[in-house]
């Protein structure tokens, strides 16, 4: 996840991330009146890639990202209001849960994608260990201070996929030169 009032100040980050071979990138939503035109600009910029918007705790919010044309919108927490709201005006919604409850209720109101935050703090193991007692699972994205390391852990434990954010880059804003490697590595 990308953080900036103005997203399209993020342009030579997302370039050295559309070089790197990550295909979504998400940028994180500011009520900042630069957020809206500076996210298209970006999406602009980069058609290739899959924007989204993290951050969504507020259904007024979902309505910039829509009009920014982004492709998802992502949220910390499980808000049933915030996952109607994304449906009706097309968006995917990705909310984020912890508990066995919080996967349950996304999944009751239709949530197909769900986000594991903080990831972290559970471990690799802990949805798995979540399969038994709550059956069929939704895709997963694990998130929340993982790095490119982490990667091969997590998707051995079962989940579908792992967000990576500030883990990406240097003390000084630039983006590891490793990366691409590593990435590699951690698909096989």
């Amino acid at each position: 996840m990308l953080r900036a009032d103005d997203p399209i100040t993020l342009l030579p980050v997302v370039a050295d991330l559309a070089a790197a071979g990550i295909v979504h990138v998400e940028l994180a939503w500011s009520a900042a009146s630069r957020w809206c035109s500076g996210a298209v600009a970006l999406r602009q910029q980069f058609p290739l890639l899959h924007f989204g918007a993290a951050s969504i705790v507020q259904p007024a919010a979902l309505d910039q990202v829509a009009a920014a044309g982004l492709a998802y919108a992502v949220s910390p927490v499980f808000d049933a209001a915030l996952l109607q709201r994304a449906t009706a005006l097309g968006l995917a919604f990705v909310p984020g849960v912890m508990t066995p409850t919080e996967v349950h209720q996304a999944r009751g109101w239709g949530a197909s994608i769900v986000k594991l935050f903080p990831a972290r703090t559970l471990g690799p193991s802990y949805w798995a260990s979540l399969r038994a007692p709550l059956g069929g699972l939704p895709f997963c994205i694990a998130a929340g201070g993982l790095g490119p390391a982490d990667v091969a852990p997590w998707l051995a434990a079962g989940v579908d996929a792992v967000a990576l954010g500030q883990s990406l880059f240097d003390r000084d804003g630039h983006l590891d030169p490793l990366l691409p490697q590593q990435l590699r590595r951690a698909q096989r």
